[in-house]
């Protein structure tokens, strides 16, 4: 505010501001402000917590554990984390990008980004690789959804991490909420469940 009333005091007349030339400064100022501020705007990455809430099986689920407690490679932890940094993006039909992401094109965008080409679409992927065992699943392996009932593949996510009692959560961009972390224990995603497939 010292620096704005020194420049003003500057540009007076006989005591009194200029108004021609108290206008040329005001313009100047914001102008400088808008340069600068768009000078350091920076690529918007979503960037969220990482929720991994455990959700109790109820009895009338499937069985859908898996018995995996190790560690994995580097590369799939790589792969997790580009998928992390996407939480909380928007779903968009059709979209690949933070701006937002359907869930073939979250998984897409993720694996390429570590150098792993896939089809882009969900049916498509769940032929790349081989077909694994739910008690064999490990983070990094895609998990495949019949959403609308039947048995034709509608949806993809990519395991995230096994929880307690080999609970297993994978993370994916779901219509209604986005990039989430969801678990194979809530009914809507067990019920839809198809099979899991290691691509890496």
């Amino acid at each position: 505010m010292g620096i704005f009333c020194q420049i003003v005091n500057n540009f007076t007349i006989f005591g009194k501001p200029s108004l021609l030339k108290m206008k040329n400064v005001l313009f100047a100022i914001l102008a400088l402000l808008f340069v600068v501020s768009c000078g350091t705007s920076k690529p918007v990455v979503v960037k969220r917590s990482v929720p991994t809430k455990t959700v109790k099986k109820t009895p009338d689920l499937k069985s859908l554990e898996s018995n995996f407690s190790g560690k994995v490679n580097g590369q799939i932890q790589d792969i997790l984390k580009d998928a992390q940094k996407y939480l909380g993006a928007p779903y968009k039909y059709a979209g690949n990008t933070s701006a937002g992401f359907d869930c073939s094109g979250l998984v897409t965008k993720v694996f390429n980004e570590n150098n792993t080409k896939l089809p882009r679409r969900s049916e498509d992927q769940s032929t790349v690789g081989r077909q694994v065992n739910i008690r064999d699943t490990k983070p990094g392996d895609l998990v495949f959804f019949a959403t609308a009932g039947g048995s034709r593949v509608s949806h993809v996510g990519i395991v995230h991490d096994i929880g307690n009692n080999g609970e297993v959560k994978f993370i994916h961009a779901s219509t209604s909420k986005g990039v989430i972390i969801s678990s194979l224990n809530e009914k809507y995603w067990n019920k839809a469940y198809l099979f899991a497939r290691r691509v890496l």
